[in-house]
């Protein structure tokens, strides 16, 4: 068979329905620069970002203080919401830990107690970078907030810190097509 150009609008298969293979194994179907593929799922439809570098303190070991936020509205019930955060953290009373964790509105993505990420310091006030990530399913198309918050892991008047000595936290939001 001669190599050529198969012009067409749709293809479908002769019931309507099923599944249509290109290529044979071992093959490789190429699509070129700019192309799209399928339904875009995975793509990133947007980028919303909130920096800081005002240090954020609290004492409380009961609830999380809200630190930093960021606001994004969902283009698709579908679609689904990475958190990224990172920030320069510090606990000042010895055997105790700070704790941190990412609320959807009032809801918390992280354990009720031990959030997202915790550190505990052993014998000396502890200074550490914090970062990590969560991926959410929030099923909407309101708008939003995202927080980072943090508290302690006890009372005796410890504080924790968020953007220790003024380094910089970053809260990025990116909505993904599901």
């Amino acid at each position: 068979m001669a190599d050529g150009t198969l012009k067409v609008g749709t293809i479908t298969t002769s019931s309507g329905s099923g599944t249509i293979t290109l290529g044979q194994s071992g093959e490789t179907i190429a699509a070129g620069s700019g192309v799209t593929i399928g339904s875009g799922l995975g793509k990133i439809l947007q980028v919303v970002n909130t920096t800081g570098t005002t240090q954020k303190t609290t004492t409380s070991s009961v609830s999380f203080v809200e630190a930093y936020t960021v606001d994004i509205t969902p283009s698709a019930t579908s679609s689904k919401i990475l958190i990224l955060f990172s920030t320069f953290g510090y606990q000042d009373t010895t055997a105790i830990g700070s704790i941190y964790t990412i609320y959807r509105d009032t809801t918390n993505l992280g354990d009720s107690s031990k959030g997202l990420f915790m550190f505990r310091n052993g014998g000396n006030n502890l200074e550490m970078g914090v970062s990590g990530h969560v991926y959410d399913s929030p099923s909407t198309t309101s708008a939003i907030t995202y927080g980072f918050r943090q508290k302690t892991e006890s009372g005796s008047s410890a504080i924790s810190y968020i953007s220790r000595s003024s380094a910089p936290t970053y809260l990025t939001a990116m909505e993904i097509a599901g």
